[in-house]
């Protein structure tokens, strides 16, 4: 299922509307270094490396994590993005990174598998090691959506999976021979929608948070297929921020 998001993910470039936006959050912590939390597969990394690269020329580096690390995927990324994207390989809650992993935390496709509560203790923490943390979620909720995961998303795999990278056997067992993985990842797309946050909801839950220094920002952007990227940003507010 991961593997199918990062394919998709990435070749469509859902999130390139969010580039600047991550470069600010970039910027505005003198920092270099990405923490990407709840990676999957990699989903959209790997394309979002190559949007910081068309617009910056300094060196950033990524380092994948998740609760259930996906090692076989990520060590696939890393070869290819030749380093420029690591990853930890031992198990990281959202809410509890280790002090090793330093830069901007990000969640890609990641923050409407969190209950509210469950999204503030990610941004607290963040607020308690001043780092900056960005969430982006792509999707509408919209009959549309709906219609396009149920009907679409089957072809999708069926035509594309031979595709997918790395290879694996299993995967085409239980997608042509045993089609779980396309019924698992239509019913996921389903709820998934279901349950993406909206950008107000999103500032709420950081407004609730005791961060007096922190400035946080919430919205919407449109990529070039006219799908939506909600989005939450924060970071410390430097002396030159008002």
């Amino acid at each position: 299922m991961t593997d199918f998001l990062r394919y998709f993910i990435g070749i469509l470039n859902v999130y390139q509307p969010v580039t600047l936006l991550l470069l600010e959050v970039l910027q505005k912590t003198n920092e270099n270094r990405i923490v990407d939390l709840g990676s999957g597969g990699g989903g959209a990394i790997e394309q979002v490396h190559q949007n910081l690269i068309r617009e910056t020329s300094q060196k950033i580096e990524i380092t994948l994590t998740d609760k259930f690390p996906n090692p076989a995927a990520w060590q696939y990324i890393r070869y290819k993005t030749d380093h420029a994207i690591t990853f930890y390989a031992d198990s990281v809650d959202a809410n509890q990174v280790p002090d090793a992993l330093k830069g901007v935390r990000t969640l890609f496709s990641a923050a409407h598998h969190f209950k509210p509560e469950q999204i503030k203790n990610i941004l607290q923490a963040a607020v308690t090691q001043q780092k900056g943390i960005c969430l982006f979620d792509g999707g509408d909720k919209n009959p549309l959506m709906f219609l396009g995961s149920i009907f679409i998303q089957p072809l999708f795999f069926f035509i594309f999976t031979p595709f997918f990278r790395p290879f694996k056997i299993s995967r085409i067992l239980f997608t042509y021979l045993i089609p779980l993985i396309p019924f698992c990842t239509v019913w996921d797309g389903c709820v998934s929608l279901l349950r993406l946050y909206r950008p107000k909801e999103l500032l709420q839950i950081a407004e609730t948070i005791l961060a007096h220094n922190y400035i946080w920002k919430a919205g919407r952007v449109k990529n070039k297929l006219g799908l939506h990227v909600t989005y939450l940003i924060g970071y410390p507010k430097l002396d030159t921020d008002f």
